[in-house]
This record gives C-alpha cells, sequence and structure tokens, in this order.
C-alpha cells in the first residue's frame, strides 16, 4: 500500500541501542520525528511491547534480567498540522504487516494471578499464514487477529502533572494500607529516569511511565484495534504527538497473565482531525468504532472506562469503577450523537451494549469495554 510518509528503520536494534527516533515515556517536551498533514497517511515499523529484549534464542531465565524501564518502546511522536488543544484526533488502521517471531511470558507476580506463579516460563511462536504455533505449547494454534495495544498522543502540562498527581497519591495509599511494596511489579509506576528516552531533561526526570492507559490513549491493549479500526482520541497540546507501539498478534480479552502474543510489525495508518466547532460528543476516554472480525460488514462503536472517579480520585484495577466510566460514555454517545434521551439511551446499554474486560494488568487502570453494534439503528 502506498502511503504518503514512511518510518523505518530495523526493528531487531532496540530504542535503547540507538534505534529508530522515538521514546518510552509520554511527555509534550518530546520532538516530533514526523510531521503530516490531515488525511494523510503513514507506514511505520514498530517494535514488540518489551522494546526487542526477547528474541528467538531468549530463554525463560533471561525474563528475570529484562529492563521493565526500556519497556514500550513507541515510534513517534507525529505533528499533525493544524492539531490543537479542543480538536479531536482520529487514527485508522489501514494495514499490519505481522513479523514472524512473537512471544508470551509468564512472571512471578504478574497479571491477574502472578502470585500463584515463582518460575518464569517462555513460549515463543512461529507466525506463518496468520496462524501461531509453538513447540512450548504443542497441538495449539491461534489464528492471528492483529492490532496496536499502544497508541496515544502527548499529555499537556496540566494533564501530566494531574495524571502524576493521583498516581503518586494512590501509591501512598497502597504503601500505607501494606499492598504495595518498592519492587513490586504491580505497583504504582512513578515517573524515573532509568532507561528512559530521551535520556536527558523534563521528558526523562518528569515524563509519564507507559504501563498504565489514561484519557489521553497509550497502554490500550484493546483486542479490537484491528485493520479497519478508528480510535478517536483528544488533543492535549499543538499538533497532537501522536506515538505508536506494542503490536500483538492475538489477545484474549483481559489479558490475564499481561502479555499477549507478542511481535514487531509493520503497519499503516491515516491520521485525521475533528476540528473544535465541528466536535458533537467529547468523549472523555478514548472510542473505538471498528469492525467484528475485522473488515466484516458488522461495524461497532466502543466506549473505554478507567477506575478514575469524576473528581480525579484513581483507584487500583476496580472494574466496577471502569464499567461504570465506559457506560457513562455510552450514554454520552446515545444521547449527544444520536439524540436519545438520557432514559433511553441507558435501555439501550442494557438490551444491546456489551461490558468487555479488555483489560485487567496494566496497574492501576484496569479498562472495561462498552460495545454498541451499530447496525442497531435502523
Amino acid at each position: 500500500m502506498d502511503t504518503d510518509h514512511r518510518i523505518e528503520f530495523d526493528r531487531r536494534v532496540a530504542l535503547a541501542d540507538g534505534g529508530s527516533p522515538g521514546h518510552n515515556r509520554w511527555h509534550p517536551d518530546i520532538e516530533p520525528v514526523l510531521r503530516i498533514k490531515p488525511g494523510e497517511t503513514v507506514a511505520l515499523d514498530l517494535w514488540d511491547g518489551l522494546g526487542a529484549q526477547v528474541t528467538p534464542i531468549s530463554r525463560a531465565e533471561d525474563l528475570l534480567e529484562m529492563d521493565e524501564y526500556r519497556n514500550h518502546a513507541m515510534v513517534g511522536p507525529i505533528f499533525i498540522e493544524g492539531a490543537e488543544p479542543g480538536d479531536l484526533l482520529t487514527a485508522e488502521i489501514l494495514r499490519i504487516e505481522p513479523d514472524q517471531f512473537g512471544f508470551t511470558f509468564v512472571l512471578p507476580r504478574l497479571g491477574a494471578l502472578g502470585e500463584r506463579f515463582s518460575d518464569p516460563f517462555l513460549v515463543k511462536w512461529h507466525i506463518e499464514d496468520n496462524v501461531a504455533r509453538s513447540d512450548d505449547l504443542p497441538g495449539v494454534a491461534i489464528a492471528g487477529a492483529p492490532f496496536i495495544g499502544v497508541i496515544g498522543v502527548a499529555p499537556s502540562d496540566r494533564r501530566l502533572a494531574i495524571f502524576a498527581e493521583r498516581e503518586l497519591e494512590l501509591l501512598k495509599r497502597r504503601l500505607a494500607a501494606g499492598t504495595a511494596a518498592g519492587d513490586d511489579v504491580t505497583v504504582v509506576q512513578v515517573p524515573d529516569k532509568r532507561s528512559a528516552v530521551p535520556p536527558d531533561g523534563k521528558p526523562a526526570t518528569e515524563g509519564l511511565r507507559t504501563l498504565p492507559p489514561r484519557e489521553t490513549g497509550g497502554n490500550l491493549d484493546v483486542k479490537n484495534f484491528t485493520e479497519g479500526a478508528r480510535i478517536t482520541l483528544p488533543v492535549d497540546v499543538s499538533g497532537g504527538l501522536c506515538s505508536l507501539g506494542d503490536p500483538h498478534f492475538a489477545q484474549g480479552d483481559g489479558e490475564s497473565c499481561a502479555i499477549a502474543i507478542e511481535m514487531s510489525a509493520k503497519v499503516a495508518v491515516r491520521f485525521d482531525l475533528i476540528k473544535g466547532p465541528q466536535v458533537r460528543w467529547r468523549p472523555r476516554n478514548p472510542t473505538f468504532e471498528f469492525a467484528e472480525p475485522a473488515r466484516s460488514p458488522r461495524r461497532f462503536i466502543s466506549t473505554t472506562g478507567f477506575p478514575v472517579t469524576v473528581d480525579g480520585r484513581n483507584e487500583w484495577l476496580d472494574l466496577n469503577l471502569a464499567a461504570h466510566s465506559a457506560l457513562e460514555e455510552m450514554v454520552g454517545y446515545l444521547t449527544t450523537v444520536r439524540g436519545f434521551s438520557e432514559y433511553q439511551a441507558y435501555v439501550i446499554t442494557s438490551i444491546a451494549v456489551d461490558l468487555r474486560i479488555s483489560e485487567i494488568v496494566d496497574a492501576p487502570n484496569s479498562i472495561v469495554s462498552a460495545v454498541l453494534p451499530l447496525d442497531i439503528f435502523e
């Protein structure tokens, strides 16, 4: 597929080792690597979510030596001309070309049942003809449904401060309650310059870690962001400054052990803008429109919810709160875009909307998606 722009590099060379321009923190001061116009397309190489730390010759014991501060090497930021705060940015996935190598692993204390496991376990996948197979899981064949795990825009200085403050407050509460330890993989990841890219300045010392998804996007891990899907994100800073990473070959809703079939990939994306005066509905959280299966005629819209209260208090992987947030967003869509009353919208959420646990492991922000089929509207 022809595209207007390309960002290509050797995906075997990690970002930290001098790979293509990119970053692994969220901060508005990170310089863009590309400038485009609304409506233009970009072809990108993307690293896997662990930033090329797992290779075909890796062993399970090597997982214990991974550098968690290098995770989510992202390509970007991409500056979209004319994007200003108050606008909405849309990104449509046109193509995802998987690598032939993928991996999944288990680490002690990682994931929804992490406390049950004391040893590392590595599954290395061979991907061919849109199916993944592994000698480490004999007799299992996983059909591909490739998607992008990380996509987001840079938070403004004000929003960055809000995110950092609420996550630090949650960490202090968990430490005071004895539910988190300083080196625990489930602890809230506060800003830390170790292995940060860029390595200097405010992005290194103040940049947000990439594990939790937030209102500006990031590590969403919503498996519906496949070919043909479109995500809507709020523009927080001039240019939007959108970044992508963490492609997955396949994943179950929830991503229960915290790792999908991770891979590197080539992707093509079209970016566009909804300018402020044209915005009818402004979702609080990222919103998806997608087909299921990918590129089928039946399309859906999905709102998302995080465990953050309306007054900004962050809770720990609270699925009830995330579900409540996703439903509130869906009611907003149905009333603002579709013209129903709140009572009518509430009925529709009960008779037609599926609540899905999209991910339960990207602490502290689990994601619940509220998924509505668009063909119910005559």
